[in-house]
C-alpha cells in the first residue's frame, strides 16, 4: 500500500518529474501526459459514480477506478536499464472483466438504428462524456507508445483496457438511456 504522508515536495517546481522507476523527466512528456490523462479519466469516473446508475454499473466503475491507478502506474514505470520496475500492471484479467460486462450489457440493449448523440439522461451524457475522455487518453497511450516502441516501454494490455473501457462507457450510456429506447439519434442533415 503506497502511503501519502506529504503532498508538497517542490520537486516539481522546475517542470520536472520523477517517474516511478526514478527517472526525471518533463513534465509535459508523452509519458506524464499520457498518466495525467489517465487521472483525469478516473476523476471524471468519480462524478459518473455520483449519478443514480444501475447496480451493476457502479460497482463495476469502482473497479475500473482502482483499475486506472494500474494503468497510471503501469504507464509511470517504464524499464529503466532494460530491467522492469515492480508496479501494479493492466493483465489479461483486467481486458476480459471488461469485456464480460460489455457482454451483459450489450444482450440488454435496443439495435441503435443510427449513431446515438450524447445525451439522454444525466448519467448517459456523463457517460458519453467519459467515453469521448476515454478514447483521447487511448490517443495519448499510442502516440506514447509509438514515440517509445522498444519493448516493454508501454504495455500492450493498457491499449486493449482502454479501447474497451470506452466501449464499455457507451453501452452503459445506452443503458442508463432505459436500455436504448431514451437515445438521442443522429439524424444526417436533419438541418441542411
Amino acid at each position: 500500500m503506497v502511503k501519502l504522508d506529504r503532498i508538497t515536495t517542490g520537486g516539481g517546481d522546475k517542470g520536472r518529474t520523477s517517474l516511478a522507476n526514478g527517472e526525471r523527466v518533463a513534465k509535459h512528456s508523452l509519458r506524464v501526459n499520457a498518466y495525467g490523462s489517465v487521472d483525469e479519466l478516473n476523476s471524471l469516473l468519480g462524478v459518473v459514480a455520483t449519478e443514480a446508475l444501475p447496480d451493476a454499473v457502479a460497482e463495476e466503475i469502482g473497479r475500473i477506478q482502482n483499475d486506472l491507478f494500474d494503468l497510471g502506474s503501469d504507464l509511470a514505470a517504464p524499464p529503466l536499464d532494460g530491467k522492469a520496475i515492480k508496479v501494479p500492471r493492466i493483465g489479461t484479467h483486467h481486458v476480459e472483466r471488461l469485456e464480460g460486462a460489455l457482454a451483459a450489457v450489450t444482450d440488454q440493449l435496443q439495435p441503435a438504428p443510427s449513431f446515438v448523440l450524447p445525451g439522454g439522461s444525466k448519467g448517459a451524457a456523463y457517460l458519453h462524456l467519459a467515453r469521448s475522455v476515454t478514447r483521447r487518453v487511448e490517443r495519448e497511450v499510442w502516440a506514447l507508445a509509438e514515440a517509445e516502441p522498444a519493448a516493454g516501454q508501454v504495455n500492450p494490455y493498457c491499449l486493449t483496457y482502454l479501447n474497451r473501457l470506452s466501449d464499455l462507457c457507451f453501452v452503459w450510456a445506452r443503458l442508463c438511456n432505459d436500455s436504448g429506447r431514451s437515445d438521442r439519434l443522429w439524424k444526417p442533415c436533419e438541418n441542411c
